[in-house]
């Protein structure tokens, strides 16, 4: 019963949020973000601790400042993407505009795939939901839900524009097959993991355990790893940047895994530097510092 009214009060706010002007839903995603902030002690004492330990010569207002913004960008961020789920092509492509689109094309020419890496960060759901307007459709490496009908719901989202959603069954095989078609894969790499896959990288010069998995793809099977994000532009617009391939280190150069995926994390570090507020700072993501 509880899962069933958790998917009708979803389905509710996706119908509300359709009909919605952009700037009210914004205004709405604000005042449930800061209603978040407020009652949600354990999480923003998480977010404090990590913060502080990222940035420990910002002075605690500018701390508790950026954590309020961030709490108010993830409501904003899922408003706006279920918002964005629920416009035609043509809508979407004039909400965005492409930086790097050369270098994707580069990437997919090359014949091996590519890994698309990117965080909980900015407006990455949003992100993956344009790409396939202007390149090509892709698979989205994502965990499912406990609740299934709302997990359904989501996973028609992902793929209002041609994507496919990979779970956990299975992962590895479907991912080389779609990279061996020469097609594109969306992995997030900023979440805390456990077991062999986890590598320990340096992550806002503390360690954090990592998977180590688009590094061993892309060694395995030669495909680009193109780090991707997507910011807010103001009135309702969004940025989606394609950087530089990540360069792989030697072959034969000590824990290239580890370096590898090094390289990668530097590159979201650079981004979530630039724009704190956009990340997740709420979650646990350097547990073996006891956070």
């Amino acid at each position: 019963m509880k899962h069933w009214l958790e998917y009708v009060a979803v389905r509710v706010l996706v119908a509300i949020l359709g009909i919605m002007p952009a700037s009210l839903v914004r205004a709405c995603a604000t005042l449930l973000g800061t209603a978040w902030y407020v009652v949600n002690g354990s999480r923003r004492r998480i977010a404090e601790a990590n913060l502080a330990a990222a940035f420990p010569l910002r002075s605690k207002a500018e701390r508790r400042s950026i954590i309020h913004a961030a709490f108010t960008h993830f409501i904003g961020q899922a408003f706006e993407t279920l918002k964005f789920s629920t416009l035609s092509q043509e809508q979407m492509l004039a909400r965005v505009e492409f930086d790097g689109e050369e270098r994707v094309r580069l990437a997919y020419a090359q014949g091996k795939g590519v890994l698309f890496i990117t965080g909980h960060f900015g407006f990455w759901e949003l992100h993956a939901i344009a790409h396939p307007i202007r390149f090509e459709p892709i698979g989205v490496l994502a965990r499912a839900l406990d609740n299934v009908r709302i997990n359904a719901l989501l996973e028609r989202i992902r793929q209002c524009t041609g994507n496919t959603v990979i779970y956990r069954q299975g992962t590895i095989r479907r991912v080389m097959r779609i990279l061996q078609g020469g097609h594109g894969v969306a992995v997030l790499i900023d979440q805390h993991i456990h077991g062999p896959d986890a590598v320990y990288v340096e992550f806002f010069e503390r360690r954090a355990a990592t998977t180590s998995a688009v590094a061993a793809l892309a060694l395995r099977t030669g495909a680009p790893v193109v780090p991707v994000f997507a910011l807010p532009i103001g009135k309702g617009r969004y940025r989606l940047i394609y950087e530089h391939p990540i360069e792989p280190p030697p072959a034969d150069a000590d824990e290239v895994i580890r370096e590898f995926t090094q390289r990668c994390t530097d590159v979201l570090e650079m981004y979530v530097r630039r724009h704190p507020e956009l990340w997740l700072w709420m979650h646990r993501r350097w547990r073996d510092d006891g956070l």
